[in-house]
């Protein structure tokens, strides 16, 4: 829902103050079956084997390289797990899904029915399932790099067959803004070919470090236990004096190109605000962004994944033991 009349500043403010709804480009998958838990537990990077009805966690399906190919909302019901995902090629990951089944007794179905819906503060009421967001906070068997945002997310995605009546619609720029301002990653906006979840932070809320062996995982283990990721998310502060904003995909320069921006959004208080990835060892606080019009902006930066991200084994107190 692009395009809801209102002023976005209001309906940002009414969505913090749970009056408000977004309803979200996204798709709900049902997995049932004996199977269902282990079947997901084996596949996705979180912990799932003992998801329980009503519990909601956050999962991500890697390659082989330990790339971010999809981000997983989960919440478990009586007899299956619900899997909210962004729309985009959808029927593609239903048939990709459906290869890995093999022998496990799971069965996957495609909801196309059921819409998902965000809120704050709550779920919507009479919802088939709500999914409850942790972020900021760091989940069990998780591990966070840097720091977390000040401002407020307490923000739910329910599902649901028709728009909540009790709620006012509110536009995904006013939840955008909000997001962008949380420092909440989320897929498609942050994922690109390259994306590892060091990059983000998203060890925090959607890996389980010490479960068992998935696609992906060798990779994910290595660049957090001895190596550093490529690129890290930074906040953008906009400079507010120009008539455009950036788009993501945009690039960030200093003495050269130094990342792209990946999200943004119009804050109610802060003004123009991004998020970005950016090269790791770039050390800057004052970055050129370049518009798609060839025209640039500025931006000043505040770091969400620190420049030593990864690599958090000691190699010396390692090689102590060993000998």
């Amino acid at each position: 829902m692009d395009h809801i009349p209102g002023n976005p500043n209001t309906q940002q403010r009414e969505l913090l103050a749970g009056k408000a709804f977004v309803e979200l480009d996204k798709k709900v998958i049902e997995v049932s079956g004996i199977d269902r838990l282990t079947w997901l537990n084996d596949m996705l990077s979180q912990k799932l084997d003992e998801l329980q009805p009503g519990e909601s966690t956050e999962a991500l399906w890697l390659d082989a390289q330990g790339r971010i190919l999809r981000d997983f909302h989960l919440v478990g019901v009586a007899d299956s797990v619900l899997l909210i995902t962004f729309s985009q090629g959808v029927d593609e990951l239903l048939n990709q899904l459906q290869r890995l089944v093999f022998r496990a007794q799971v069965k996957l179905e495609l909801r196309s029915e059921l819409k998902v819906f965000a809120s704050f503060n709550r779920g919507i009421p009479s919802s088939i399932a709500t999914w409850e967001d942790h972020w900021p906070e760091t989940a069990g068997g998780g591990w966070r790099y840097g720091n977390v945002s000040s401002e407020p997310w307490q923000y739910f995605e329910s599902i649901r067959e028709t728009a909540p009546e009790e709620l006012v619609p509110a536009s995904i720029n006013a939840l955008t803004a909000l997001r962008v301002a949380a420092w909440r990653p989320t897929g498609p906006d942050e994922i690109d070919e390259k994306a590892i979840p060091h990059e983000f932070d998203w060890l925090a809320t959607a890996v389980h470090l010490q479960k068992g062996c998935y696609r992906g995982q060798e990779t994910l283990a290595k660049v957090h236990n001895l190596g550093a990721p490529p690129r890290r998310l930074v906040f953008l502060h906009l400079d507010g004096s120009g008539h455009m904003l950036p788009e993501p995909g945009d690039e960030l320069s200093g003495d050269a190109v130094i990342g792209k921006i990946t999200s943004v959004g119009q804050h109610f208080e802060m003004g123009p605000i991004a998020l970005a990835l950016v090269k790791r060892n770039a050390q800057v606080e004052l970055v050129k962004v370049v518009l798609a019009d060839g025209s640039e902006t500025s931006a000043t930066v505040e770091p969400i994944v620190p420049t030593d991200a990864g690599g958090v084994v000691d190699l010396g107190e390692f090689r102590t033991k060993r000998n």
